[in-house]
């Protein structure tokens, strides 16, 4: 699979990652057509996975190879990681300030962005969108960052981000379409509207690859940005989403132990991913 990546341009690399990781997020939705609910608990574990994996994939394939470009190209080793890390976060709150969406388990009153009158299931589907936004650019960016020449951004590395946002696109796909059943929603809809969360990866992704060949020059600082926004996902929405207490069956310690250990295991995946193929 390497070498033949190797041989492609790298705008095509990262659009073929990111419909790898589109494709795991439709795999994930297809749990529609099995069952109705998914058991809180496990949910909730993969909610924790899934949040471990991006903290991982946020230091050791964007952050780290960010600060070890600055200091190749002379810059102070922590500038373009600090100023790229928080531009990212303020794009994903002004985002998150301006479109409208709906978390999991919360009601229409509780809907978040500008006040609209669309449809529950639309807003849940945003909701999950607007994450999917930095993984893309993130998968993007590390491809971007491979053709720049760079030691310390390399193909292996690149594709085990791709492998590490897929694996915990799952449960992405599993916690957005499965719910939508739920409320009534007939499994094909159910199944189009969670895949449809993950369309704007491969858009993401092809974009970030394009930024960074046109402008090498702000590389260490994308690779940040990308890092910053996935941060801003987790705290602002996965974690608080695999810990949130429901009202007909209040959290206990046990589930919350479950989605620690959940996020523990997806952060060493990520990690043994990134250092054993990166």
């Amino acid at each position: 699979m390497i070498t033949f990546l190797a041989g492609l341009h790298p705008i095509v690399q990262a659009l073929l990652a990111t419909l790898f990781t589109w494709g795991v997020t439709a795999l994930g939705a297809s749990a529609v057509f099995v069952t109705r609910q998914v058991n809180k608990k496990l949910l909730q574990g993969m909610l924790g996975f899934a949040a471990g994996v991006m903290i991982a994939a946020s230091f050791w394939s964007l952050l780290a190879p960010a600060i070890e470009m600055a200091e190749e190209s002379g810059l102070p080793a922590w500038l373009p990681a600090v100023v790229g890390f928080l531009a990212g976060g303020a794009f994903l709150y002004a985002v998150d300030r301006s479109l409208p969406h709906l978390h999991l388990g919360l009601s229409l009153d509780e809907t978040e962005g500008i006040k609209t009158s669309w449809q529950r299931s639309v807003l849940l589907v945003l909701a999950i969108t607007l994450h999917n936004i930095p993984e893309g650019l993130a998968v993007g960016v590390a491809f971007g960052a491979v053709a720049a020449g760079l030691p310390s951004a390399t193909l292996p590395g690149a594709i085990a981000l791709a492998i590490g946002i897929g694996l915990q696109n799952f449960p992405e796909g599993v916690a957005v379409s499965v719910p939508l059943r739920g409320e009534g929603l007939s499994r094909g809809r159910a199944f189009f509207l969670g895949q449809l969360s993950g369309v704007v990866e491969p858009i993401a992704g092809v974009l970030g690859a394009a930024a960074v060949l046109l402008m090498r020059p702000i590389l260490p600082y994308a690779l940040a940005f990308a890092a910053g926004a996935m941060i801003y996902v987790v705290v602002e929405e996965l974690i608080p989403e695999s810990q949130r207490e429901d009202k007909e069956s209040p959290l206990t310690g046990s589930r919350t132990d479950i989605a620690t250990l959940g996020a523990m295991g997806g952060f060493a995946v990520m990690m043994l991913l990134d250092v054993a193929l990166g």
